[in-house]
C-alpha cells in the first residue's frame, strides 16, 4: 500500500495524518506542475543555466526602484525553485533602486523558464518618490540568454573588444575591492556591453564578463538563425509605453496582466515576491499553441 493510501485511510480520524496527507498532495501537485512545464520546453538550450540582465527604463527614480523590485522578484523565484544565483553586476540608482543588474541562474531548465520573462515590464502606482502623491508609470526590461558550454565555439576577436577597468561600487561591503578591479567589456560590432564587479579580482571579473559576453553573442546568433533579427529586436524595444509584455498595476486597482497571453492575477504582492510560475506556464502553453498553428 502506498504512503498516500495509508494517509487517506487514517486522515478522517487522525489530524496529524490529515496534515501529512495535505503536505504530500501539495508536493505531488508541484511535481506534476513542474513536469508539465518541462514538457513544454524543447529548445536546444532550454535546459541550460541562464544569464539575465535587468535594465531600468523610462520613469526616472521610479523606474530604477522598479528594476530593483524585478530583481528581487526573480531572486525570490529562483530561491523557491532551489536554483543557485550569482549576482554578477549591479549598478545602483542615483537616488534609489538600481540602474541595471546582471545575474546567473543555475538549475535545470533555468534558461527555458526565464526566457519567457524577457521583454519590457510596466509598473503603475502612486510614486513613493513624488511628494504630490501622483500616479506614475515606470518601465524596466529583462533580457535572458543561455549560458553556453565551453565546448561551443563563439568567435570573439580581440580587435572587436574594448575593455575598461574601474573601481567597484555599490553595497559590496568587504568584497568590494578598492582597486580598479571592476571590468566593462564592449563588443564593438554589436554594441553589447557587459560588466562585472562582484568577483574578488580583476582577472576573475574579466573571466566572468567574457562568459556573459559569449552567452549573449550566442543568443544573438541563435535568434538570427531561427527567426532573423526582428524577434530579438522586439525584446529590446525602447523600455517605454507600448512595448511591455506585462503590466503591474498597484493603483487605482491591483492587477498583474501579461499582454501576450492575457493571463492575469490580482495578488500583486505574491507575484512581486516571486510567484510567477503560472505566468511562465501560460506563456509556454500560448507559445506552443502558436507553433502548432503555424505548423
Amino acid at each position: 500500500m502506498s504512503d498516500a493510501e495509508v494517509l487517506f485511510e487514517f486522515a478522517e480520524s487522525d489530524a496529524d495524518s490529515a496534515r501529512e496527507l495535505e503536505q504530500l498532495l501539495d508536493r505531488l501537485n508541484r511535481e506534476v506542475g513542474g513536469a508539465e512545464i518541462e514538457s513544454l520546453l524543447s529548445g536546444d538550450t532550454d535546459a541550460n543555466n541562464a544569464i539575465c540582465s535587468i535594465q531600468s527604463g523610462a520613469g526616472g527614480t521610479d523606474a530604477q526602484d522598479f528594476a530593483q523590485m524585478l530583481l528581487r522578484m526573480y531572486l525570490r523565484w529562483a530561491e523557491r525553485k532551489g536554483f543557485k544565483v550569482d549576482l554578477i553586476d549591479e549598478q545602483p540608482g542615483s537616488e534609489a533602486g538600481i540602474k541595471s543588474a546582471t545575474f546567473r541562474v543555475e538549475g535545470d531548465y533555468a534558461y527555458g523558464l526565464l526566457a519567457t520573462e524577457a521583454g519590457v515590464h510596466r509598473l503603475v502606482r502612486i510614486s513613493p518618490f513624488n511628494a504630490g502623491g501622483s500616479r506614475e508609470t515606470s518601465f524596466a526590461s529583462m533580457f535572458v540568454s543561455p549560458e553556453i558550454d565551453e565546448n561551443i565555439e563563439v568567435n570573439i576577436e580581440d580587435k572587436d573588444l574594448r575593455i575598461d577597468t574601474y573601481r567597484s561600487s555599490g553595497a559590496g561591503g568587504q568584497h568590494v575591492n578598492v582597486t580598479d578591479s571592476a571590468v566593462r567589456i564592449t563588443h564593438l560590432p554589436t554594441g553589447i556591453v557587459v560588466t562585472c564587479q562582484n568577483q574578488r579580482s580583476q582577472i576573475q571579473n574579466r573571466a566572468v564578463a567574457m562568459q556573459v559576453l559569449r552567452s549573449k553573442l550566442y543568443e544573438l546568433e541563435l535568434e538570427k538563425r531561427r527567426e532573423g533579427a526582428a524577434e530579438l529586436e522586439a525584446t529590446k524595444q525602447d523600455i517605454s509605453f507600448g512595448s511591455q509584455i506585462r503590466n503591474y498595476v498597484l493603483h487605482p486597482y491591483r492587477l498583474v496582466k501579461d499582454t501576450r497571453t492575457k493571463y492575469e492575477v490580482s495578488d500583486v504582492d505574491a507575484v512581486l515576491d516571486g510567484d510567477i510560475d503560472d505566468f511562465i506556464k501560460e506563456f509556454l502553453i500560448w507559445k506552443k499553441g502558436g507553433q502548432m498553428a503555424a505548423a
